[in-house]
């Protein structure tokens, strides 16, 4: 599906190539890139090579599709709620609201930066773990930030000119743009696709309306908006 007017501009990379350079200079893809690499050698140096490295890996390879489902609903469309008098409301989800406000926007595509402000405590809470769990829970983060960094990539991939050449990402592109343009209570996932389905959030889109608030996600954005 492509984009509607105010797509994106001229600058926005369309080659490959192009791509891969502006990915790199992100904060968020180095960060990820790190964690992937300092998993990898935690692991390497720890070794013991178990069936629960397997099995961990696929817990997580299976887990994958409803984590992006869940955070994509709960987390990053969670709407403001007025407690005791106060607005509850996180930065996440404040973020995410102007990301589909101006989808190509490169540093809205992102996850915050915050948000690994919990990598150090992750590592070490592996690296204490049980000394017979422990292996197992390195492969875990190697294969969390691995699944991660791969979110990454196909989110900003979506947010360029580049028309993905391969049939998988095609589908992983055109479906991301569908949330954004076609309509915002469906097709949640990024790089995973089942969670929708076994969620009831994979509609035709043919048979879709088109939402008028894909951009605000209903909130009020002129000058007097709440939030």
């Amino acid at each position: 599906m492509s984009a509607p007017s105010g797509g994106p501009g001229r600058d926005a990379p369309a080659r490959l190539a192009d791509v891969l350079r502006a990915f790199s200079g992100h904060a968020s893809p180095r960060l990820l890139a790190a964690s992937v690499a300092a998993a990898l050698g935690a692991k390497l140096v720890l070794g013991a090579w178990s069936p629960w490295d397997a099995a961990a890996a696929a817990a997580l390879l299976a887990w994958w599709p409803i984590h992006e489902w869940l955070i994509h609903v709960f987390v990053l469309h969670h709407r403001p709620r007025r407690i005791a008098g106060r607005t509850l409301d996180f930065e996440t989800a404040r973020l995410h609201r102007a990301h589909h406000r101006d989808p190509w926007r490169p540093e809205l595509v992102f996850i915050p930066i915050h948000v690994f402000a919990a990598v150090p405590f992750t590592f070490a809470a592996a690296w204490l773990a049980p000394a017979a769990a422990r292996p197992a829970a390195l492969t875990a983060l190697l294969v969390y930030y691995a699944l991660s960094l791969h979110y990454e990539w196909v989110h900003f991939l979506a947010h360029t000119r580049y028309r993905p050449r391969t049939r998988a990402y095609r589908r992983l592109w055109r479906n991301h743009r569908l949330h954004h343009f076609k309509n915002e209570r469906y097709w949640y996932g990024v790089t995973r696709l089942r969670g929708d389905r076994l969620l009831g959030t994979a509609p035709d889109a043919e048979a879709t309306p088109t939402s008028p608030t894909c951009r605000s996600l209903g909130f009020d954005t002129g000058p007097g908006a709440a939030f």
